[in-house]
């Protein structure tokens, strides 16, 4: 499955998450989509306090990167 078109246009934290929640509704419905939007969620909580733009950037990157190793699997 060829990751969302919307993927390079990824900036924010904000974007990063709708996109990955518009990706969880393309997985099975039922406990595979509650499993990855439980996870989604996690992660941001983690990383709500991180400031620095450079590391926050190599977060969405590896997140985007994630999400398409997941629908392709």
């Amino acid at each position: 499955m060829p990751p969302l078109p919307e993927a390079e246009l990824v900036r924010s934290s904000v974007q990063l998450y709708r996109y990955l929640l518009r990706c969880c509704r393309r997985l099975p419905p039922g406990h595979v989509q509650q499993h990855y939007r439980h996870a989604i969620r996690q992660s941001f909580k983690v990383h709500a306090d991180e400031d620095d733009p450079e590391r926050i950037q190599q977060i969405i990157k590896r997140a985007i990167e994630d999400a398409d190793w997941v629908m392709n699997k």
